[in-house]
């Protein structure tokens, strides 16, 4: 084929402008010189604005939660926006009362929830970006076969009275009303506080009620509280706690009274200081077998503290098993009675047996006193205080008829649900 000469012409001239056009669209990689520009820095591609997202939005418990405890977390929180709307509704139509935080990123329900309801929890929430997000779960909490109540008492069976002082080695008593199967879960929610701190445990004495005592007598001016928080708690099979029980009481000052068996002479101290000797009868001793039952007739050694106490007391040993028309039966209206047993062993006056006291012991396991001494140690007394009889027969004081302080720490210790068994 031949070309003419302006054919030819213009076939260079289109040549070198493709030429200057790649030469342009390389310029910039490595060995450009002389700041050479590329196309593509003139011509970037533009990318399309984000799109608005919705936020995070979490929910608790797990929608369709079955037997929860009413004490179940329950909340609603958000990351990347707000809260605008929360409500919490039972299967009643009843709302659970509930709080948002203040920079509205979570909420709660100040309201405690119930057994054996369905609730509803409806969450609605706005991101930063203005996109809406809801969310919706219902659970159900659990519905017992038994609910069990709590009593905080001192080991006579009587209330802790806020207004009252104590001596320096009262008991705790928490009392179930029902048997606790579970007994480590009660014990954890038992809590006892002290200030100033004392180290202290808990001992089971049997399966209702379980007694805490600390290491050591409490210093004088001791503020002691104890809480309950049973409520919604899982204490055995079926079985839950119906309500929360609190208490407190401050400790007033150290009252020890020893009772020695050798003398016959119980002793009074007040912060260390003897304060006053009485003379006194405590049980005559032995065993008898009467209307078919066994009796001891000792005073027991041991730690006791001071129960309870009253200007005036009937006493009738039919109340524990002996007849009053039988050789050794009573039932006297005995004065200043303070009583330091939960099986009837009192301090008190009885002035038929002055001729003994201080030489023989008469008595059928009470401290006889004298009229003077007995309305003296019964103005004196404070629930709490210790009184420790020694040196006398029979078997030891056990910790159901008021002897806790007998047994020792380690042992007291090994009572607790909680220590770690061998």
């Amino acid at each position: 084929m031949v070309f003419s000469r302006r054919a030819r012409t213009a076939s260079l001239v289109v040549g070198v402008l493709l030429l200057g056009v790649l030469v342009s669209d390389v310029a910039g990689l490595p060995g450009c010189r002389d700041g050479c520009k590329t196309a593509t820095a003139t011509a970037q591609v533009q990318l399309p604005p984000a799109l608005p997202k919705p936020p995070l939005l979490g929910v608790a418990p797990q929608n369709g939660s079955q037997d929860l405890s009413p004490l179940s977390r329950v909340s609603a929180q958000v990351v990347g926006g707000n809260l605008t709307n929360v409500s919490l509704v039972d299967d009643y139509g009843k709302t659970v009362p509930g709080a948002l935080s203040p920079d509205g990123s979570s909420w709660q329900p100040t309201g405690p929830l119930k057994y054996g309801r369905t609730y509803t929890m409806q969450v609605a929430s706005l991101s930063a970006s203005g996109v809406p997000l809801a969310r919706t779960t219902t659970f159900t909490t659990a519905s017992p076969d038994n609910l069990v109540d709590v009593y905080l008492e001192t080991p006579g069976g009587l209330p802790i009275h806020e207004d009252m002082r104590y001596g320096i080695g009262t008991i705790i008593a928490a009392r179930f009303d029902e048997q606790i199967t579970d007994k480590a879960a009660a014990e954890r929610n038992l809590v006892v506080t002290t200030n100033p701190p004392v180290q202290g445990s808990w001992y089971w004495v049997d399966d209702k009620t379980a007694h805490w005592r600390p290491e050591n007598y409490y210093p004088p001016g001791t503020a002691v509280s104890v809480s309950a928080n049973i409520f919604g708690v899982r204490l055995g099979d079926g079985l839950y706690g119906d309500a929360n029980a609190k208490a407190g009481f401050t400790v007033g000052d150290a009252h020890v009274t020893i009772a020695d068996d050798t003398t016959k002479t119980v002793s009074v101290f007040d912060g260390g200081k003897l304060v006053r000797s009485m003379p006194t009868s405590m049980g005559k001793g032995g065993y008898e077998t009467i209307a078919g039952r066994d009796f001891s007739f000792w005073t027991p050694p041991g730690v006791y503290t001071v129960i309870d106490k009253a200007e005036s007391v009937t006493m009738d040993s039919s109340t524990y098993g002996l007849p009053v028309d039988s050789s050794m039966g009573y039932k006297l209206k005995i004065p200043y009675a303070t009583r330091i047993s939960t099986d009837g062993i009192y301090l008190h006056q009885l002035n038929a047996t002055t001729w003994a006291q201080g030489n023989t012991n008469v008595s059928h396991g009470c401290l006889n006193l004298n009229g003077e001494n007995a309305a003296w140690f019964y103005n004196f007394a404070q629930p709490g205080d210790i009184v420790q009889v020694k040196n006398t027969g029979g078997p030891a004081l056990k910790i159901w008829q008021n002897g806790d302080w007998t047994l020792p720490w380690g042992d007291w210790l090994k009572g607790s649900a909680l220590t770690p068994k061998p």
